[in-house]
């Protein structure tokens, strides 16, 4: 065979290689949301905008990391207050271990505040009833919270006591089954982490692509230049 012929040959077999590469490569390789890095734009100056009420934050039973069960609103209405839902089993680095990134760099940046550090609270509220119980908050907020920082780690009694808390804040979760109906401690969720002011009115709601701390920070002053917040 011509050395030219051959040469082509190798570059087409060359080509196809490395095609197949970058294609185990992408499907592999994980993009991580913009939360984890520097934001990439300059965000608008804090007061140089609104946030509009999104609607009423709901309420509902809850219980804290010493199994005190109270209402939800107890945790808002006297702060301003930034809540996720979670669970603390989630495989997802996109999904719950995001919002508690970006939650723990709050307290940073909160605690770096002496205007905002006691006038912010922040929730971090489970949706897995079964898996995460008071004890298992306790032990996961150990890897996040600050001694003494306002930072709450909540979860449920059972089912029946989420599910209005997901509907009132339209938290999408659906649990995952094993073969003998068993719950296979893993789901399907979608990110949302809620600002929430003084007047227990949502005013942002974030999402996996816009949750980061400077946008969060933002908003917090932002807020905190209204009348009565």
């Amino acid at each position: 065979m011509n050395p030219i012929h051959w040469s082509l040959r190798w570059l087409a077999i060359g080509a196809v290689l490395l095609c197949a590469s970058l294609k185990v490569w992408s499907e592999t390789t994980q993009v991580l949301a913009p939360g984890y890095g520097p934001l990439k734009f300059e965000p608008p100056a804090a007061g140089s905008y609104q946030l509009p009420p999104l609607g009423s934050a709901a309420d509902g039973a809850v219980i804290d990391m010493n199994g005190e069960s109270f209402p939800l609103h107890d945790l808002t209405g006297d702060k301003l207050v930034v809540m996720g839902f979670i669970y603390t089993h989630c495989p997802d680095v996109n999904g719950c271990p995001l919002a508690s990134y970006v939650m723990k760099q709050l307290q940073l940046r909160l605690l770096a505040s002496t205007d905002l550090k006691d006038r912010v609270r922040l929730i971090s509220l489970s949706f897995d009833p079964i898996q995460d119980t008071a004890a298992a908050m306790r032990d996961y907020s150990m890897h996040f919270r600050r001694q003494g920082f306002d930072w709450e780690f909540l979860t449920t009694k059972n089912e029946n006591e989420l599910q209005p808390i997901l509907e009132g804040y339209g938290q999408y979760r659906k649990m995952f089954y094993n073969e003998d109906g068993d719950y296979a401690g893993t789901m399907s969720h979608i990110l949302r982490v809620y600002l929430i002011d003084r007047d227990r009115r949502i005013r942002n709601i974030y999402s996996a692509g816009f949750l980061h701390v400077d946008t969060v920070m933002n908003d917090l002053r932002t807020l905190q230049m209204e009348p009565n917040q």
